[in-house]
Formats: C-alpha cells, sequence, structure tokens
C-alpha cells in the first residue's frame, strides 16, 4: 500500500494529511490527531501512517507555538501550554470544514492526541457532538485537576503566577470533561496511561474512569512512562478502526 503524504496549511494551521494513495480523494472517516506539548506533527506521523493505512484520512497538525509555528515559551507558567491548547480548540471546526467543503470526509470524524494532545481531544468532547470517537493517550481527562496539579508544583518550587490565574483560565471550567461528562453525548472513547507518568499524573485518568466506567469507555493501563510506542499505537488504530 502506497501512503500519500500531504503538506498543506489551512489558514495559518499547518497540517500533514497521511492517506492511502488510492483514496487521495475519496470521502473517507476522518481523524485529526494531535501532538503533545513541545513536539510537533512529524512526531505523531506514525500514527498517522497506521491510521491511513487502515483507511483512514489523518489529519496532524501543528499546535500553536509548536512546529512550523514555533515561538519562545512564555515565562508565565503554563501559559503558553493553556495557550497552545485553547488555539486548538479555535481552530477544530476550520480543519473540519476544509475537508467536508472538498469532499474529502464521510462525515465520520474521530478525534485523537497525546498528552497535550489527549487534552486537546478531551476538552473537544464537551463541546462538538459530531465527534464520533476520541483517543486520550496520556493525557488528564481533568483541565482543572491537571490547573491543580501545576499551582502545587509552583508552590512547591516558589514559582510565582498571576494573582488572578485561575480566572485567567477560566475557560477551563466548560472544557473540563471531568466536569461535564454527565452532560454531553456519550461516544466511545479509548484511555492509554502509564502508570509510571511522571508528567500527566495517571491517577487524574484513572479517577475519571472510575467514576464514569460504561461500555463506551476502554482503558488500557501500561506499564510505562510518559511514552508511546507502536503496541500502543496498534491499540489507537484498532480502536478506531472498530468506533469509525
Amino acid at each position: 500500500m502506497k501512503l500519500a503524504i500531504r503538506k498543506r496549511k489551512i489558514g495559518a494551521i499547518p497540517i500533514l494529511e497521511v492517506v492511502n494513495q488510492e483514496n487521495l480523494y475519496a470521502p473517507l472517516p476522518l481523524v485529526v490527531y494531535y501532538h503533545g506539548w513541545q513536539t510537533s506533527k512529524e512526531l505523531v506521523l506514525t500514527q498517522g501512517r497506521k491510521l491511513a493505512q487502515q483507511g483512514f484520512r489523518a489529519v496532524l497538525p501543528d499546535a500553536q507555538n509548536h512546529g512550523e509555528r514555533k515561538a519562545p515559551i512564555s515565562k508565565i507558567p503554563s501559559l503558553t501550554f493553556f495557550q497552545s491548547i485553547h488555539t486548538n480548540l479555535f481552530e477544530f471546526e476550520t480543519m473540519i470544514d476544509y475537508f467536508s467543503q472538498l469532499g474529502l470526509t464521510n462525515g465520520k470524524i474521530g478525534v485523537g492526541g497525546v498528552s497535550m494532545g489527549g487534552m486537546t481531544t478531551c476538552a473537544l468532547l464537551t463541546h462538538h457532538p459530531e465527534i464520533d470517537a476520541a483517543v486520550c493517550a496520556m493525557g488528564s481527562p481533568s483541565l482543572i485537576d491537571y490547573r491543580k496539579e501545576l499551582q502545587r508544583a509552583f508552590k512547591d518550587k516558589n514559582i510565582s503566577v498571576p494573582k488572578d490565574y485561575e480566572d485567567l483560565t477560566s475557560w477551563l471550567v466548560d472544557y473540563d470533561l471531568a466536569s461535564n461528562y454527565s452532560k454531553i453525548r456519550k461516544r466511545p472513547l479509548f484511555f492509554w496511561h502509564g502508570l509510571h507518568d511522571e508528567k500527566i499524573p495517571f491517577a487524574q485518568t484513572d479517577r475519571f474512569v472510575r467514576a464514569n466506567l460504561g461500555p463506551e469507555i476502554t482503558f488500557h493501563a501500561a506499564n510505562e512512562r510518559h511514552m508511546i510506542k507502536v503496541p500502543a499505537m496498534d491499540q489507537i488504530t484498532e480502536f478506531f478502526s472498530a468506533n469509525l
């Protein structure tokens, strides 16, 4: 199977589109897959290839401040991190509309991502019922819990943040999947998280799953740190194949 990997720019968003060459102009299920903090779309290209081999059109965007959009990290703690997720949320519909207008999607939409990209995915689920299936790999389903974790770390390290930090990040409340899960249409949702994750606490995903476990949720707890390996990528591909 020959894959086509095309660089596109949708407005200000640099993306890689990965698809089977034979299906280049066919309407296919679309999977938007987000990279993690301080990496780039190229770092999720292996996942994109695996998805394309199974008949999906994989769209891999660079988040704001990353990859082709690389910019200095603000010295204000977490500003660049949350800004990057926020921009992903703003730009999601633009990408979906672009491929829809070209007739390159059959209406089935999947979203996934690793780390920061997984957190983006969970946030998108709170406002986008058109998403049919989603994957969060080593990301927290609770932006609020992760903000609390950061606040604890800042305090321990004597790092100062703005006094109105919680107000400045108040948008997190409406996009926190853990806080809003009972209010949304529940769709197939796959979590992969390493038990020894040193960056995004495993406990946050575990707590969410225990509180909300239902037939729509698949959870794989791996004996890993903050790293995605090929077997996990295969599990993610299989999940999308079964649910899109």
